[in-house]
């Protein structure tokens, strides 16, 4: 039985009240936190310290609070020895700037988020994807359950392979009108998470990473219009079942 809970779910920069990127996936009792945003870190510590990390990539709306977990590890649970972070390269140069003393590489046991790996009871397996900077949308897999995160992301073929059959499909739907015809595609609308998830042929969509002010009853609708499976929007606080 696994669970996932919603720590946070804008992009860019918080909103009153709450958080931006940050999940928190639990199964058979090991628990993965995917990005930590601002102000993710304080909802993480309602439910203890995890067991791994994955950051998605080097953007603080998805990795400034693993510092603030980071320093909490190490006044905590340093004894127990360092807690495995996957990211990119960038992430830890990143981490490193906010909080040099301890290095992040002394808290964190550091591995590149571009290789696949096991975590507990998963297997990591990652998808580059288009983003202003290198970003990996993740697949974690353990027996029953496949459960799949995009990080931020424009349009790719890659997203029907990132959520082939996915339990559950987290997906940016940061844009609230595409951009004009031509543009380079960095984020996505919820009409394509939609359209990506009904492609991919997941089981249920999870939007999230909405900017500031987003009507997120409108997003859900228009994912909706594309995609038959369940819609969730990601909600502070919100636990799901899986």
């Amino acid at each position: 039985m696994g669970e996932l809970a919603v720590l946070g779910s804008c992009g860019a920069f918080p909103e009153p009240g709450r958080a931006c990127a940050g999940f928190l996936l639990s199964h058979n009792g090991f628990r993965i936190v995917l990005d930590l945003g601002y102000g993710a870190a304080s909802r993480l510590f309602a439910h203890g310290l995890p067991d791994a990390v994955v950051a998605t990539h080097e953007h603080p709306d998805h990795c400034a609070d693993v510092s603030a977990l980071g320093r909490a590890w190490h006044y905590t649970a340093s004894a127990t020895g360092r807690l495995p972070l996957h990211c990119t390269p960038g992430t830890v140069r990143r981490l490193a700037a906010m909080e040099p003393r301890p290095h992040p590489t002394e808290l964190f046991e550091v591995h590149d988020l571009g290789a696949p790996a096991d975590i507990g009871p998963f297997r990591l397996t990652t998808y580059p994807l288009p983003h202003h900077v290198p970003n990996f949308g993740v697949r974690l897999t353990a027996p029953g359950l496949t459960v799949a995160y995009t990080g931020d992301t424009g349009p790719s073929p890659t997203l029907a392979d990132l959520g082939r059959d996915a339990d559950l499909v987290i997906c940016d739907a940061t844009l609230r009108t595409p951009p004009a015809e031509g543009e380079p595609r960095f984020l996505m609308t919820a009409t394509e998470a939609g359209q990506w998830a009904a492609a991919a042929g997941a089981r249920r969509l999870m939007l999230t990473h909405f900017w500031p002010g987003t009507d997120r009853g409108a997003a859900a609708e228009e994912a909706r219009a594309e995609f038959g499976g369940e819609v969730l929007v990601a909600d502070e606080d919100l636990t799901v079942a899986l």
